[in-house]
C-alpha cells in the first residue's frame, strides 16, 4: 500500500528533543553490540523477580520524535504506563524500550519522488535488507531468549507511530516469535498481512482524525484481517489526532489481553 506525502514528511523530518521523566531505577540502561554496531535500550525487570521462573517479554517501539542516542527519550510515551505499580504487580514481565538511532526507521521504507524530486508517497517492502535498528533488534531478542529468563511462548510487541510501523514489520517478518501485538497509529505492508494472520493476534489502535499517519493505514489492516477470518481487535478513537497512544494507555485491559495469548 502506498502512503501519502504528509506521512513521508513526518518520517523524514520529525526529530524533536524530549526527555522522559521516569526514575532510572525502574529501567536499567543497556546496550547490545552486534557486528560492531550498537542498539541502546532500557529494560525493566519483573516485580518480585524469582530466579526460578521465566517471564513474559514486552517490546515497545517508540515514535520518530524519540530517536537518538541518549537512551532516555524512548521512554517518553509508554514508559510510565508499563511501569505502573498495579500493572507490574498483576502482570510481572521484562519490558524493553530500544532506541532507534537518528535518521533511521524501525521498518524498511521506499520513498517515492516525482520528476521534481518531491516526495509523493512511501511503500513498506517486506523482502530485502532490514533497517539498521531492525537488524539489531532481532538478534537482541534472540539473545534475551537465550538467557532462559524469558518464556518464549509469551513475547509481545507494540509501538506507536514509527514504532507502530515497526510492529507491523516485525510480526510480518518474524511471526513465529510473537504471541500478540499492539500497533498504535501505524501502517505497513497490508498485502503481506497473511504472514502473521492467524499466528499473531493484533489489537490495532488509531485516532480517526490523525493528520500525520492517516487512519486508513490501520483500517486496511482491520479489513484485511476480518476478510481472513482470524483473531484481531480494532479500536478507533473518534476525534483523536496523532496522539492516540494517550487513549491506549487509558484503555482497560490492554496488557490483560496480551497476556491471554501464548504461542
Amino acid at each position: 500500500m502506498r502512503y501519502p506525502l504528509l506521512l513521508c514528511l513526518f518520517i523524514l523530518v520529525l526529530g524533536m528533543n524530549v526527555k522522559a521523566q521516569i526514575p532510572d531505577s525502574v529501567y536499567s540502561y543497556e546496550s547490545y553490540i552486534h557486528k560492531g554496531d550498537t542498539l541502546r535500550y532500557r529494560m525493566m525487570t519483573p516485580l518480585h523477580y524469582d530466579i526460578q521462573k521465566r517471564y513474559p517479554l514486552i517490546i515497545f517501539l517508540h515514535g520518530a520524535g524519540e530517536r537518538g542516542s541518549d537512551n532516555k527519550a524512548q521512554l517518553l510515551h509508554g514508559g510510565a504506563w508499563l511501569a505502573t505499580d498495579s500493572l507490574r504487580e498483576k502482570y510481572p514481565a521484562y519490558v524493553i524500550f530500544p532506541q532507534c538511532p537518528a535518521n533511521t526507521t524501525w521498518a524498511p521504507m521506499n520513498i517515492q519522488r516525482d520528476g521534481n524530486n518531491q516526495v509523493t508517497g512511501v511503500d513498506f517492502p517486506i523482502d530485502g535488507a532490514p533497517t539498521r535498528p531492525t537488524a539489531l533488534l532481532k538478534p537482541l531478542l534472540d539473545s534475551l531468549l537465550a538467557t532462559g529468563k524469558i518464556d518464549p511462548s509469551r513475547v509481545y510487541i507494540g509501538g506507536l507511530s514509527l514504532g507502530g510501523m515497526g510492529t507491523f514489520y516485525m510480526i510480518t517478518k518474524y511471526p513465529e516469535m510473537f504471541a500478540a501485538a499492539f500497533p498504535i497509529c501505524g501502517a505497513g505492508n497490508v498485502a503481506a498481512a497473511g504472514n502473521f494472520a492467524g499466528k499473531v493476534p493484533v489489537w490495532i489502535f488509531h485516532g480517526d482524525a490523525d493528520p500525520v499517519v492517516p487512519v486508513q493505514g490501520s483500517r486496511v489492516y482491520a479489513e484485511k484481517l476480518k476478510s481472513l477470518g482470524v483473531e484481531y481487535k480494532y479500536t478507533e478513537y473518534p476525534g483523536v489526532q496523532h496522539n492516540s497512544w494517550d487513549n491506549v494507555f487509558k484503555e482497560p485491559g490492554v496488557v490483560e489481553w496480551l497476556f491471554q495469548h501464548k504461542k
